[in-house]
Protein backbone atom coordinates (compact mmCIF):
# COMPACT_ATOMS: atom_id res chain seq x y z
CA UNK A 1 0.00 0.00 0.00
CA UNK A 2 2.64 2.64 0.71
CA UNK A 3 4.10 1.78 -2.81
CA UNK A 4 1.04 2.93 -4.68
CA UNK A 5 0.53 5.80 -2.20
CA UNK A 6 4.04 6.99 -3.13
CA UNK A 7 3.46 6.67 -6.91
CA UNK A 8 0.22 8.46 -6.93
CA UNK A 9 2.02 11.45 -4.85
CA UNK A 10 4.94 11.09 -8.03
CA UNK A 11 2.48 11.46 -10.37
CA UNK A 12 0.31 14.10 -8.77
CA UNK A 13 3.57 16.18 -8.44
CA UNK A 14 4.63 15.78 -11.51
CA UNK A 15 1.66 16.50 -12.99
CA UNK A 16 1.50 19.71 -11.45
CA UNK A 17 5.03 20.47 -12.44
CA UNK A 18 4.47 19.84 -15.99
CA UNK A 19 1.26 22.15 -15.65
CA UNK A 20 3.44 25.37 -13.99
CA UNK A 21 5.88 24.66 -16.15
CA UNK A 22 4.20 25.07 -19.28
CA UNK A 23 2.35 27.93 -17.92
CA UNK A 24 -0.77 27.08 -16.82
CA UNK A 25 -2.41 28.86 -13.98
CA UNK A 26 -6.12 28.55 -12.77
CA UNK A 27 -8.45 31.33 -13.51
CA UNK A 28 -8.64 34.14 -10.75
CA UNK A 29 -6.14 32.24 -8.35
CA UNK A 30 -3.48 34.62 -8.50
CA UNK A 31 -5.61 37.90 -9.81
CA UNK A 32 -4.37 41.03 -7.65
CA UNK A 33 -7.17 42.65 -5.85
CA UNK A 34 -8.79 46.00 -6.81
CA UNK A 35 -6.57 49.07 -6.36
CA UNK A 36 -9.76 51.04 -5.73
CA UNK A 37 -10.24 52.07 -1.91
CA UNK A 38 -14.04 53.22 -2.30
CA UNK A 39 -17.04 53.11 -4.83
CA UNK A 40 -20.38 54.17 -4.63
CA UNK A 41 -23.11 51.78 -6.27
CA UNK A 42 -25.92 53.63 -8.19
CA UNK A 43 -28.71 52.05 -10.28
CA UNK A 44 -31.33 49.34 -10.07
CA UNK A 45 -31.36 47.59 -6.91
CA UNK A 46 -30.82 43.89 -9.15
CA UNK A 47 -29.30 40.51 -8.41
CA UNK A 48 -25.90 41.93 -10.57
CA UNK A 49 -25.84 45.22 -8.45
CA UNK A 50 -25.73 42.84 -5.30
CA UNK A 51 -23.52 40.38 -6.49
CA UNK A 52 -21.05 43.57 -7.32
CA UNK A 53 -21.71 45.38 -4.17
CA UNK A 54 -20.60 41.42 -2.63
CA UNK A 55 -17.51 41.09 -4.52
CA UNK A 56 -16.39 44.56 -4.44
CA UNK A 57 -16.57 44.29 -0.30
CA UNK A 58 -14.56 41.13 -0.25
CA UNK A 59 -11.78 42.65 -2.43
CA UNK A 60 -11.28 45.50 0.39
CA UNK A 61 -12.98 47.94 -1.27
CA UNK A 62 -15.28 50.14 0.88
CA UNK A 63 -18.69 50.36 -0.89
CA UNK A 64 -20.89 53.51 0.62
CA UNK A 65 -22.60 56.84 -0.76
CA UNK A 66 -19.96 59.60 -0.08
CA UNK A 67 -16.94 57.80 -2.41
CA UNK A 68 -15.21 59.87 -4.44
CA UNK A 69 -15.91 57.76 -7.56
CA UNK A 70 -19.48 56.14 -8.67
CA UNK A 71 -20.79 53.66 -10.25
CA UNK A 72 -23.44 53.55 -12.47
CA UNK A 73 -25.20 49.90 -12.98
CA UNK A 74 -28.68 50.40 -15.43
CA UNK A 75 -31.08 47.72 -15.40
CA UNK A 76 -30.26 44.04 -16.22
CA UNK A 77 -31.94 43.08 -19.82
CA UNK A 78 -31.90 39.26 -20.54
CA UNK A 79 -32.68 38.97 -24.23
CA UNK A 80 -33.41 34.89 -25.29
CA UNK A 81 -33.51 33.79 -29.04
CA UNK A 82 -33.68 30.35 -30.31
CA UNK A 83 -31.02 29.22 -32.36
CA UNK A 84 -32.70 26.07 -33.77
CA UNK A 85 -34.68 25.29 -36.83
CA UNK A 86 -37.57 23.14 -35.80
CA UNK A 87 -40.01 23.83 -33.01
CA UNK A 88 -39.94 20.02 -31.42
CA UNK A 89 -37.16 18.00 -29.93
CA UNK A 90 -34.51 19.62 -28.18
CA UNK A 91 -33.89 23.51 -28.57
CA UNK A 92 -30.93 25.53 -28.69
CA UNK A 93 -30.80 28.63 -26.87
CA UNK A 94 -29.13 31.71 -26.42
CA UNK A 95 -29.25 34.20 -23.60
CA UNK A 96 -28.00 37.71 -23.46
CA UNK A 97 -27.31 39.93 -20.98
CA UNK A 98 -26.84 43.52 -21.33
CA UNK A 99 -25.71 46.03 -18.51
CA UNK A 100 -25.00 49.92 -19.36
CA UNK A 101 -22.22 50.80 -16.90
CA UNK A 102 -20.52 54.09 -15.95
CA UNK A 103 -17.75 55.38 -13.67
CA UNK A 104 -18.13 58.92 -12.52
CA UNK A 105 -15.92 60.80 -9.97
CA UNK A 106 -17.92 62.92 -7.88
CA UNK A 107 -16.00 66.22 -7.25
CA UNK A 108 -16.24 67.19 -11.18
CA UNK A 109 -18.92 64.78 -12.43
CA UNK A 110 -16.16 63.51 -15.01
CA UNK A 111 -16.67 60.03 -16.47
CA UNK A 112 -13.65 58.07 -15.94
CA UNK A 113 -15.63 55.27 -18.19
CA UNK A 114 -17.82 56.49 -20.41
CA UNK A 115 -20.85 54.83 -21.00
CA UNK A 116 -20.91 51.50 -22.10
CA UNK A 117 -23.07 48.22 -22.72
CA UNK A 118 -21.78 45.03 -20.95
CA UNK A 119 -23.33 41.90 -22.75
CA UNK A 120 -22.57 38.58 -22.11
CA UNK A 121 -23.93 35.23 -23.85
CA UNK A 122 -24.62 31.81 -23.45
CA UNK A 123 -25.96 29.17 -24.70
CA UNK A 124 -28.34 26.32 -23.19
CA UNK A 125 -30.36 23.15 -24.55
CA UNK A 126 -34.30 22.51 -23.68
CA UNK A 127 -36.30 20.04 -24.44
CA UNK A 128 -39.79 19.63 -25.18
CA UNK A 129 -39.60 15.73 -23.54
CA UNK A 130 -38.67 18.05 -20.05
CA UNK A 131 -41.17 20.97 -19.65
CA UNK A 132 -40.35 21.22 -15.65
CA UNK A 133 -36.30 21.38 -16.14
CA UNK A 134 -36.46 24.65 -18.41
CA UNK A 135 -37.04 27.46 -16.29
CA UNK A 136 -34.67 25.37 -14.53
CA UNK A 137 -32.15 25.64 -16.79
CA UNK A 138 -33.05 29.40 -17.96
CA UNK A 139 -32.17 30.51 -14.08
CA UNK A 140 -28.89 28.69 -14.29
CA UNK A 141 -28.01 30.80 -17.32
CA UNK A 142 -28.93 33.89 -16.23
CA UNK A 143 -26.83 33.05 -12.82
CA UNK A 144 -24.03 31.85 -15.83
CA UNK A 145 -24.71 34.87 -17.39
CA UNK A 146 -24.72 37.25 -14.31
CA UNK A 147 -21.27 36.22 -13.04
CA UNK A 148 -19.56 36.34 -16.26
CA UNK A 149 -20.89 40.01 -16.39
CA UNK A 150 -19.37 40.63 -12.72
CA UNK A 151 -15.97 39.35 -14.11
CA UNK A 152 -15.57 41.40 -17.38
CA UNK A 153 -17.00 44.46 -14.86
CA UNK A 154 -14.23 43.92 -12.24
CA UNK A 155 -11.79 43.14 -14.86
CA UNK A 156 -12.65 46.87 -16.30
CA UNK A 157 -12.47 48.19 -13.07
CA UNK A 158 -9.31 46.62 -12.04
CA UNK A 159 -7.87 48.63 -15.85
CA UNK A 160 -9.27 51.86 -14.55
CA UNK A 161 -7.74 51.93 -11.22
CA UNK A 162 -4.45 50.94 -13.36
CA UNK A 163 -5.05 54.38 -15.10
CA UNK A 164 -3.57 56.91 -12.90
CA UNK A 165 -5.93 59.90 -14.63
Amino acid sequence: MQRRGFLNLALAASAVLALTGCGFRLRGFDTPGLAIDELALAGDDSELARLVDERLTSAGTRVHDDAPEILNLGPETFRERQLSVLDSGPQEREMTLSVPISVQRRSDGAYRLAEQNLEVTTRFTVSDDNLLAQDDLREEARQELRQEALRRLLDRLRALAEDPS
